[in-house]
């Protein structure tokens, strides 16, 4: 049996108040960093295969079903406003096609043909990486996708939360972040969810900071989509070249970029 589907540490769940319910759900949730902390190692690996794909003009695709598919939608939607890359950088895929992000479909994880044929609605090619998600590490549909990639050259990795899976043994780069019994038996949206979450933040963050899409620690490349977001990027603009509130908006509101404000203002400055 996988360790993601072993019994619980705890008992008699219904006979806790709320306060030992809370206090057990977080105690268990503090081992999870230490899991991924052990994969950095694998993560590099996969952080370094990507890097390399996207600079050269390719894609990164997220494959997943239920939980582990939503954690890669939601991935992928954060990926252009937060670097302002294209839309279609960061691509999440999930069993069941987008009506499955709010609502579950059913059995749609079980067909190991529909990665393959989601992947080819995008022109999927060997330009790019197809990253699997899947706690159990046995989805089909995650399994199916990934040896479809590799039939046809295309490199893949995969995030999953139990050793020597089938979904690891698919992938040029596996990414296995250990996160043990759950609180809830089998409840893979607690502890591998968040370790799976982890991970993600940890391989698109590097990815663009490797592509220069952070300068310092600031997201010199966001987009400007709300009113927190355009004062965030006065302030970075004022920090940078230490101007004014109202200069740094007004350089900002001509120049619609961060980056280009700046990059704009010591260009006329030389």
């Amino acid at each position: 049996m996988s360790t993601t589907e072993s019994a619980s540490n705890y008992n008699s769940l219904e006979q806790m108040s709320v306060r030992e319910l809370l206090q057990n759900i977080n105690r268990e949730d503090q081992t999870v960093p230490q899991a991924v902390a052990k994969a950095i190692p694998q993560l590099e690996a996969l952080v370094e295969a990507t890097v390399k794909k996207l600079a050269n003009g390719g894609r990164l695709f997220y494959i997943g079903a239920g939980t582990s598919g939503r954690l890669g939608v939601v991935d992928a939607s954060e990926c252009p406003p937060t670097y302002g890359v294209p839309h279609g950088m960061v691509v999440g895929l999930i069993a069941g096609g987008d009506g499955a992000i709010r609502k579950a479909v059913e059995f749609a994880e079980d067909d190991p043909d529909q990665a393959w044929k989601d992947l080819q609605a995008h022109n999927i090619s060997d330009k790019d990486i197809v990253v699997g998600i899947a706690a159990s590490g046995r989805t089909p549909y995650v399994i199916g996708g990934l040896q479809a990639c590799r039939r046809h050259g295309i490199a893949t990795g995969c995030i999953v939360c139990n050793a020597g899976s089938a979904v690891a043994a698919e992938a040029d780069y596996p990414v296995e972040v250990l996160t043990g019994p759950e609180f809830v038996t089998g409840s893979t949206r607690m502890k591998a969810g968040t370790g799976q979450k982890l991970a993600l933040n940890m391989l698109t963050t590097a990815t663009m900071v490797r592509l220069g899409h952070v300068k310092g620690n600031k997201m010199v490349d966001m987009q400007l989509s709300n009113h927190k977001l355009v004062d965030r990027g006065i302030r970075m603009v004022m920090e940078e070249l230490n101007l004014p509130y109202n200069e740094a908006g007004a350089l900002l509101k001509k120049f619609d970029s961060v980056r280009a404000a700046t990059e704009a203002f010591r260009h006329k400055k030389a």
